[in-house]
């Protein structure tokens, strides 16, 4: 499969969480008009809307991803950093959308400001892609041992953040988690996830 045959929208205003979206799911779902929906069904009585940039340019946060994911039957689960990625249970997820901070540039000018962007991965008929909106065309990571190179040098960053994509089934038994992490053990034997 070549690269020209994987789904990838670039980036455009401040859409990129509208962006990793589509390219988790691999098809144009969403749209800046419904992820302004859901802001507003997610803050009704808010005349600045919490969710989103107050220009409407998008910015939107995690809430309208895990809203718009609801819509299609899945879920997302945050994922623990403090976790290896190992524990892992890749063949379980469906895709990840990653938080990170990403550099703020005018044309081919760099400024010294970071800002959060929203990013895809997904694995697209047999290898995993980096879908970030902002590269010119779908990254291939490789396959697991390279995905999970991936995500822990991602994770690694200060402020990035994880989200598994999965079916609903599969966030609410908790199985996109190896059962040999520790946490896995205890929610397994039925007692409650132990504070870290």
């Amino acid at each position: 499969m070549s690269e020209g045959d994987v789904f990838h929208e670039k980036q455009r205003l401040e859409l990129c969480a509208i962006h990793a979206l589509n390219n988790v799911l691999q098809e144009r779902v969403f749209t800046k008009d419904t992820a302004d929906d859901i802001c507003k069904r997610l803050a009704p009585q808010c005349v600045v809307n919490p969710h989103r940039s107050m220009l409407g340019t998008g910015n939107y946060d995690v809430n309208v991803i895990m809203a718009a994911l609801q819509s299609r039957g899945l879920a997302a689960v945050w994922w623990d950093k403090r976790r290896p990625v190992q524990y892992l249970c890749v063949e379980k997820v469906h895709g990840f959308i990653l938080n990170v901070p990403s550099r703020v540039s005018l044309g081919i000018v760099s400024l010294p400001l970071r800002r959060r962007h929203w990013l895809a991965v997904r694995q697209v008929n047999g290898p995993y892609y980096n879908l970030d909106s902002k590269l010119k065309n779908p990254a291939c990571i490789g396959g697991e041992a390279e995905l999970r190179a991936f995500l822990g040098e991602q994770l690694s960053q200060d402020v990035s953040e994880m989200l598994l994509v999965v079916q609903r089934e599969i966030e609410e038994d908790g199985t996109w988690l190896n059962p040999d992490d520790p946490d896995r053990r205890i929610l397994d034997s039925g007692c409650s996830r132990r504070a870290k």
